[in-house]
């Protein structure tokens, strides 16, 4: 158990190593101690006090995981946010969180902090606060997910123990740091795994086309990104040309025939789909593609800590259907200055995430939906993930988004955005009739909507009631 307050960068391994893709520059475990070090004098100097909040929005991969860690080890709370943040979503930050200062591009700058004489470096304790993450958007009120130190390294310890270190000698990031899935689970857990991180963050369409070159080069054993990475990748690159260990895919529903499809392209049956969220800091679950009981929405078991079901009625049970309920050393300490949303957050000591899920007397799950997106057609609970699933399948249909649609006689029903491979010709009542012979009559759509590509957030991850917004607006 680490000590109340210490350097985190005491427990850095001696041979981790950061590595910029794109500029081929790297750092050793002395030269981050070093840059670290540096980047906390000089905020420790500029008048902020222990525990204020300091946003970092690095468009640079590196810069941004280096001025997190100068962060903890100035005393601050650091506060991830996307670099491309507008000027108002950067005012709605400042003035949720407090923060008094913004280490990256910022188009307000914050008055200066002061100065001090003689800056003394004190680091974070242990469970203070020390990430801010914000998760429902920036616009209106955002939502401020708070970890400590200590609940982060017990997500990085399962993460380790679950993954391997040999692994996780040579990781690629291709995702944004400045959430979870990036940060956590490509970045802090590798290099606190003794391993070298090569950060290509959000890799446009063109760098795409070279990405089995960089997995070849670069020896790349570890990889974790989203489906919508995948989706762009399986079309415009080429298996490498040496087998990965290990890939995950998280963040979003995964069918299993893309799972295959990855699975393919990396030369590895060693796909885990995973579960997560920022409030246990990265992922909860992993299933493999090994496992027998691979299918959509197939996530195994948990990696530290429990999981469990909650019915309509509140009882909680250890198998069954329900809102999937977890508990784990990694869960956060709380929704920045809101208390309500921390409250509606627990059932007992459980953490609510939101999920529909199945959980089978062996404690693996397989999750089936999200209670926000369920669509409720006629009393029948129709769950959206599904739909998109089954479109998937089809043979012209390279993604799909459903939502639901009001109706005067079921109250809902199943609408959907779809994106059409090249060259298809879109049928809406063909694609229906191949839908009511692959599924239950609820979950066939009644609307159809033709998409170029389905809007996502800059996460990667869709956001319904905006697909739904477009759909029908271009009606």
């Amino acid at each position: 158990m680490p000590i109340a307050n210490a350097s985190i960068l005491s427990m850095l391994p001696p041979s981790a190593r950061i590595s910029n893709v794109r500029t081929g520059a790297e750092l050793s475990a002395p030269q981050i101690r070093h840059a670290v070090a540096h980047q906390a004098v000089g905020l420790a100097g500029s008048g902020l006090k222990h525990g204020d909040r300091v946003v970092v929005s690095e468009r640079d991969g590196v810069a941004f995981l280096i001025a997190i860690l100068a962060c903890w080890e100035a005393g601050l709370t650091a506060v991830g946010v996307n670099s491309a943040l507008s000027t108002e979503e950067q005012e709605n930050v400042v003035e949720a969180t407090g923060a008094r200062a913004w280490l990256g591009e910022t188009h307000r700058p914050l008055p200066p902090a002061g100065t001090q004489n003689s800056p003394a470096v004190r680091p974070l304790g242990f469970d203070e606060p020390a990430l801010i993450l914000m998760t429902s958007g920036t616009t209106g009120r955002p939502k401020g997910i708070v970890h400590s130190q200590r609940s982060l390294l017990a997500r990085i310890a399962l993460n380790i123990a679950e993954i391997g270190p040999e692994t996780l000698r040579e990781t690629l990031c291709v995702l944004p740091v400045f959430f979870g899935h990036g940060l956590i689970g490509n970045c802090l857990t590798p290099l606190f795994a003794g391993g070298r991180v090569h950060i290509w963050t959000t890799p446009d369409m063109g760098e795409m086309r070279d990405l089995a070159t960089v997995v070849t080069n670069r020896n790349i054993g570890f990889m974790s990104s989203v489906p919508s990475f995948w989706k762009i990748a399986l079309r415009v690159s080429p298996g490498p040309s040496r087998p990965l260990q290990r890939i995950h895919v998280g963040s979003a529903p995964l069918s299993i025939n893309q799972w295959r499809d990855i699975a393919l392209w990396g030369g590895t049956t060693d796909v885990f789909n995973m579960f997560g969220m920022t409030e246990s800091a990265n992922w909860i679950a992993g299933g493999s593609l090994r496992d027998a009981e691979a299918c959509d929405g197939y996530v195994g078991h948990a990696w530290g800590g429990g999981l469990a079901v909650r019915d309509d009625a509140g009882n909680i049970a250890f198998s069954g259907r329900g809102e999937v309920l977890v508990q784990t050393p990694s869960i956060m300490l709380g929704y920045w200055r809101r208390p309500d949303l921390g409250a509606e957050a627990f059932a007992g000591n459980w953490f609510r995430t939101g999920d529909i899920g199945e959980l089978d007397g062996s404690g693996r799950l397989v999750l089936v939906g999200r209670i926000k997106t369920e669509i409720n057609r006629g009393g029948i609970k129709v769950q959206a993930e599904e739909v998109d699933l089954l479109l998937e399948r089809h043979d012209d249909i390279v993604e799909a988004c459903a939502f639901g649609i009001p109706d005067p006689v079921a109250g809902e029903v199943v609408a959907a955005a779809v994106v059409l491979r090249p060259g298809a010709i879109f049928d809406a009542e063909a694609i229906k009739a191949w839908c009511r012979a692959h599924a239950r009559a609820d979950a066939v759509p009644s609307r159809l909507h033709v998409m170029d590509e389905i809007p996502r957030n800059d996460r990667g991850k869709v956001v319904r009631a905006d697909v739904r917004g477009i759909a029908e607006g271009g009606q």
